[in-house]
């Protein structure tokens, strides 16, 4: 499954995807939400989309927005936002959303994207009828 990184900071980007490559296979980092959401028009890339990492802002489009964006074209796409504490953690309080406050650790955004992979690789197998 691929993650796909949504991040416009390019040395934080850089850093982030290096750690998530450390444990997982194939992340795929955009600068922004049009190229996200362009990908995710794909048919062939958005089968093998497992989660999305992004940040609560992002240029064209606020968090929630992007997420909800996302979430009309794959509604089964889990979506793990990192934002700093006391931002509103509340706007992203549906089902396959997860937020992570920074300073979050490396190894913390690492379980949660571990966690979210493992939860929609299920829910995409019983969806399959492969149970």
């Amino acid at each position: 499954m691929i993650i796909l990184l949504v991040d416009n900071d390019p040395l934080r980007a850089f850093l982030r995807k290096s750690i998530l490559e450390q444990r997982f296979a194939e992340v795929l980092r955009v600068g922004d939400a049009a190229e996200a959401l362009c990908l995710v028009e794909q048919p062939s890339f958005a089968e093998k989309l497992g989660l999305v990492i992004s940040g609560l802002h992002i240029p064209g489009f606020g968090g929630p927005g992007f997420v909800a964006e996302l979430h009309a074209r794959l509604p089964e796409l889990p979506v793990l936002v990192l934002g700093n504490t006391g931002e509103a953690a509340t706007e992203y309080a549906n089902d396959g959303v997860r937020f992570l406050s920074r300073p979050a650790t490396n190894e913390e955004m690492l379980s949660s994207a571990s966690e979210m992979l493992a939860q929609n690789g299920h829910r995409q197998h019983f969806a399959l009828g492969l149970s």
